[in-house]
């Protein structure tokens, strides 16, 4: 059997893996999204609070994010799976035990992102904050993470990116998702037609939409600072020139250097 052959052979074959693949697919996205939710809140909660002038917030909130960021996120997989058992706390759903490692995991990566937005702000906005004697959650909310918000989101669009690549151990805790049902092609056909290609553009195009999607909200959380265009007129195409039109009475071209009335 030459190449061909076997190429179309794995095709044949892919089509009866078809509804195992979409339905894995459709479980990594349900991963990512819930996963990602649970992230962001984490993320606020504890990047406002390692932001905080109290020390009784900031201290706490300094030592779960480097918790988290310091462990794999394998480990704290099988530690909610197999340990908090132990505890008395145990999770029935594995699709549970994978939005939560991925939530928090990511979330405490996130925090920085939130941290460091806020600490971005102009110190003239934080000033004018203090001289209008506003309280911190007076102050966050409606002068400071707006702004913030702006400046964190490329930062967050990267963490999802990695949080939907992420999400491709979870099969390790028995969810058959888009990795497991590659890892099934592959029993039937070969590594480069079930990771190199099948996997590969799938992975790709669900990392563009996300990236796309992100950016969007970029463009629009600007546009509401002031600091940019609005969506229609990103999404809308470009307005074409006019042509000057070459009849003799036509107006001048600018580069003519003539004026109406024939002088330079």
């Amino acid at each position: 059997m030459d190449w061909l052959d076997q190429q179309q052979q794995y095709f044949e074959t892919l089509q009866n893996f078809g509804p195992r693949l979409w339905d894995g697919f459709l479980l990594t996205v349900q991963l990512t999204l819930v996963g990602a939710a649970l992230a962001f809140v984490i993320a606020v909660i504890l990047g406002l609070m390692a932001g905080s002038p109290n020390l009784w917030l900031r201290g706490p909130a300094r030592v779960i994010i480097e918790f988290f960021r310091g462990t794999s996120l394998l480990v704290q997989l099988f530690w909610v799976y197999y340990v908090l058992p132990l505890f008395g706390l145990t999770l029935e759903s594995a699709f549970t035990v994978g939005v939560i490692a991925l939530g928090v995991n990511y979330g405490a990566y996130g925090a920085e992102a939130v941290r460091a937005s806020l600490t971005s702000v102009a110190s003239g906005q934080w000033e004018a904050t203090v001289a209008l004697s506003m309280s911190w959650p007076h102050k966050i909310r409606r002068v400071i993470f707006p702004q913030a918000w702006a400046l964190m989101i490329p930062s967050l669009a990267n963490l999802l990116v990695h949080l939907m690549k992420g999400s491709a151990i979870v099969y390790i805790v028995g969810l058959n998702d888009f990795q497991w049902e590659l890892d099934q092609l592959r029993r039937v056909t070969d590594a480069w037609f079930s990771y190199a290609f099948i996997g590969l553009i799938a992975y790709f195009l669900f990392a563009l939409i996300l990236t796309l999607g992100m950016r969007l909200l970029e463009i629009r959380a600007k546009h509401r600072l002031g600091q940019g265009p609005t969506l229609r007129e990103v999404l809308s195409p470009a307005p074409k020139m006019p042509i000057a039109s070459a009849h003799p009475g036509s107006a001048p071209s600018l580069s003519s250097g003539k004026t109406p009335g024939g002088q330079g």
